[in-house]
């Protein structure tokens, strides 16, 4: 696989978001919403798509289904397997109302010692076979949502390309990708995109075709 932009070669966009404004914008943390789609998982290939030159993986933690379905559609694009990081401890509704100051997430977001979430897994099946890895998150406070972190730190992206990929309403996808390929350590790490929380199919087709994996 000939792909030579890294992260760093991306410069990383915007600043810190303000509390407030920035969990507003994360594209839905209001509950979670049954899966739009059935779900093809690591465990089981998808047939069609469009074609990379390696297997694919789209791993991805959805608060409230908008990461999700944006995950699903790049797995169909790519004919790549979905992998759901799923907390141990799932978050409620009631978890995730920031505007709620004694909710889960905003202790998490104050006491960053809070914010080491165990996965029901962070181990994909025949991770060795990957040479592709999308990992998807929503937007929360300017970063990314720090459900991922366990899976971002638990695994090995040596020799993979890894694609971030979030969802809000307005926030940008800033550093967030930047600070995760710190946090791996490991990997050849793209610039990433930023997809509403509506985003529609076509959209998220285009911009994998523009890879051109």
């Amino acid at each position: 696989m000939n792909i030579t932009r890294t992260w760093r070669s991306w410069a990383a966009l915007g600043s810190s978001i303000a509390i407030t404004f920035a969990m507003s914008a994360c594209g839905g943390t209001s509950g979670n919403e049954p899966n739009a789609e059935p779900q093809r998982t690591a465990q089981s290939r998808q047939d069609g798509g469009t074609a990379a030159s390696g297997n694919v993986l789209v791993a991805y933690f959805s608060a409230s289904g908008n990461t999700e379905r944006v995950a699903q559609y790049i797995a169909g694009a790519t004919g790549g397997d979905l992998f759901h990081l799923e907390p141990a401890d799932p978050y409620t509704d009631e978890d995730l109302d920031w505007t709620d100051a004694s909710s889960r997430v905003n202790a998490e977001h104050e006491d960053e010692s809070l914010r080491d979430i165990e996965l029901v897994s962070a181990s994909v099946d025949n991770w060795d076979d990957y040479d592709v890895v999308f990992i998807g998150y929503p937007i929360w406070w300017g970063i990314a949502a720090w459900p991922v972190n366990a899976f971002v730190t638990a695994n090995d992206f040596t020799g993979k390309t890894v694609i971030p990929f979030c969802t809000s309403s307005s926030s940008s996808i800033g550093d967030s990708g930047a600070l995760l390929a710190d946090m791996a350590g490991t990997g050849d790490w793209l610039g990433g995109e930023r997809f509403p929380s509506g985003a529609d199919e076509s959209a998220v087709g285009d911009w994998v075709a523009e890879l051109g994996l």
